[in-house]
């Protein structure tokens, strides 16, 4: 995948979902928060991101430190400045040297992993704003899974941080699979435990539980940001070993 042109394409999505809301509407998926706090935190995030990339940053940043880190106030160059945003993340990685180690916090990668990350930073909270407003909200199929992928990545290195359980209990497993054309073993994962750390794999499995549908409501039901009820995937298996899972993960 072009990681830095989905990341574009996604962006300017994002701003067009924007243009014309009110400031002021809440985001229910993102309790406390208003349209004005998630373009904010979307619109910096990734100038937060460029700016580590671009100074080769080995330690945190402070996000209050960032380089024109605050929209204008006037709506259409507040539009251009998110979108110029993600384009100086794209240029920074490039001037940089997408393999050229920095700061993140899972600890040191190479510059593109922040590609990667803010493009699905960007695309879950687009489904924040798109659910928001009642509206439709769908991914390339591609995106999504990959998603999913970023997601199970960092919940493996993360989970059971700070004395919280495991997301499964010993022996559990769950099993997703997109049921999107073309996907292959991309749209599938079995997770488990494997003493303290989560494991995962692409491979086709069984599972405690096993979750069927497509790769964008997978998604969004695995980040807490709709009901499984409220979507088209089908469950099998121990529905406490989902509840489970769902209790233990971050959004």
């Amino acid at each position: 995948m072009d990681y830095a042109a989905a990341l574009l394409e996604e962006n300017r999505a994002f701003a067009d979902l924007l243009r014309d809301v009110d400031d002021s509407t809440p985001v229910p998926t993102c309790p406390g928060w208003t349209f004005q706090h998630l373009f904010r935190h979307v619109g910096r995030g990734d100038r937060w991101a460029a700016q580590i990339v671009r100074d080769r940053l080995q330690e945190f940043l402070d996000p209050r430190r960032v380089e024109g880190g605050k929209p204008p106030p006037d709506p259409a160059e507040a539009i251009a400045w998110l979108c110029a945003g993600a384009r100086q993340l794209v240029d920074a990685v490039e001037a940089t040297g997408p393999e050229t180690p920095v700061w993140t916090f899972l600890g040191q990668r190479p510059a593109n992993w922040w590609v990667r990350r803010r493009l699905h930073e960007t695309a879950v909270h687009r489904a924040d704003a798109a659910l928001a407003l009642g509206t439709e909200f769908t991914l390339r199929p591609d995106v999504a899974a990959d998603a999913i992928t970023e997601w199970l990545e960092r919940v493996a290195i993360q989970a059971g941080g700070d004395g919280n359980p495991l997301p499964l209990d010993d022996g559990d497993t769950l099993h997703l699979h997109a049921t999107d054309p073309g996907l292959g073993e991309a749209g599938e994962w079995t997770v488990g435990v494997d003493g303290s750390n989560v494991a995962w794999t692409h491979q086709h499995g069984k599972g405690s539980v096993a979750l069927r549908g497509g790769a964008t409501d997978l998604l969004l039901a695995i980040l807490r940001r709709v009901s499984r009820a409220d979507t088209g995937i089908e469950l099998f298996g121990d529905d406490a070993v989902w509840r489970n899972w769902l209790d233990r993960t971050p959004l």
